[in-house]
């Protein structure tokens, strides 16, 4: 997150919802309360859930579903420009991705690139992001098929590829594949607009690896399991593009026995903490982070006060977590302590409809 001062921090949502219902809100944050209110809103777009933005430019990417020339549905991303003093969002272009509809973007740190992965297309793909902002047509396209034998799968066992993030230096992209259990390693070729498979790294069978976290100061790495609620923290070697697992721990208190799936993960600004969401506990599981090891110790259990916590994201500054709940249609703020870690609701809640993704951006 770029320098604070004199910048408006924005907060993007992004949502399931019709082409002709509003999908994508901007709100204005508040440093003081944490609590958001709604600036703009932009129709238009079938399912606009996943964001990305670029501050430096001022433009946010939305995935939603196209139609490719056989009439078939297929992945697509919607450019908008973001003005600085209103936060209204103008359409820039809409461009077709992947061949199959899309659950997740990213941008690259250096902002040539958008890359998506498909759940339902077990892929990912990579277009470059053009001078004036809009997307350009896709330059590469990875199906996920493991080079290693998967144990404890049935012939039936399909590439479920949910996201993508890439590490700090730009040099490498992990791509989560629930289905293959597998994290899939790309070299990062960002002027060339390429990646290039570099290793698979397997999870336990059954884990389902959704969302990836790479610390923002020190050598680790954290995968977010959906399928069997755990965390698996690793050691990231930057150099050389390797993980290597050093710890695994449940999202769920001892005691819960209902059913549950993860979603997101995310680790605060100064690097001490570590926050995951559980759909069926309906809670944000806080770690605390261990300097010297990486290693996770549960500090608490905080209830997202709604169903189903699909996404959440951390302030620029540290001082709130903001929980988007989609079966019960609202953002709710939690204040983060900064000492312990530990969530308090503050009483902040915005209602919007099926929310998915939060995205914050210090626009100025």
């Amino acid at each position: 997150m770029s320098d604070l001062s004199n910048k408006k921090i924005l907060a993007f949502i992004g949502s399931y919802a019709d082409s002709k219902d509003p999908g994508l809100y901007v709100c204005h944050y508040d440093v003081n309360n944490g609590g958001l209110d709604k600036l703009d809103q932009a129709a238009g777009l079938q399912n606009p859930t996943f964001l990305a933005v670029n501050e430096a430019t001022s433009k946010l990417y939305a995935i939603t579903e196209g139609m490719d020339s056989n009439n078939q549905r297929c992945g697509a991303v919607a450019a908008y420009d973001i003005d600085r003093n209103s936060g209204k969002l103008t359409l820039l272009n809409k461009e077709n991705t992947v061949p199959a509809p899309t659950c997740h973007i990213t941008l690259d740190h250096s902002g040539q690139c958008a890359i998506v992965s498909s759940y339902h297309g077990g892929m990912i793909g990579l277009s470059p992001l053009l001078n004036d902002g809009t997307i350009g047509r896709t330059s590469d396209i990875h199906y996920h098929k493991s080079m290693i034998a998967i144990e404890g799968t049935d012939a039936q066992r399909q590439a479920r590829a949910h996201s993508v993030f890439i590490d700090r230096l730009n040099r490498y992209a992990v791509a989560c594949d629930l289905g293959l259990d597998r994290l899939f390693i790309y070299k990062l070729e960002a002027e060339e607009h390429r990646l290039t498979l570099h290793k698979e790294v397997p999870v336990a069978a059954g884990s389902g690896p959704r969302h990836f976290a790479f610390h923002p100061s020190l050598p680790y790495g954290y995968v977010i399991s959906e399928l069997n609620a755990t965390i698996i923290a690793y050691s990231y070697d930057g150099e050389q593009g390797e993980l290597a697992e050093i710890q695994t721990v449940s999202t769920l208190p001892d005691d819960y026995q209902g059913e549950n799936g993860c979603a997101d993960i995310h680790i605060s600004p100064d690097g001490k903490f570590l926050y995951g969401s559980n759909r069926g506990h309906d809670s944000i599981v806080v770690y605390a982070i261990d300097q010297l090891t990486g290693k996770l110790t549960v500090v608490e259990y905080a209830s997202t006060l709604g169903g189903h916590p699909r996404n959440f994201a951390i302030s620029p500054d540290g001082q709130f977590l903001l929980v988007a709940n989609r079966d019960s249609n609202n953002i709710v703020t939690f204040a983060r302590d900064e000492k312990s870690g530990k969530l308090t609701p503050t009483g902040s809640v915005l209602t919007v409809s099926k929310p998915v993704c939060i995205k914050f951006a210090a626009i100025g």
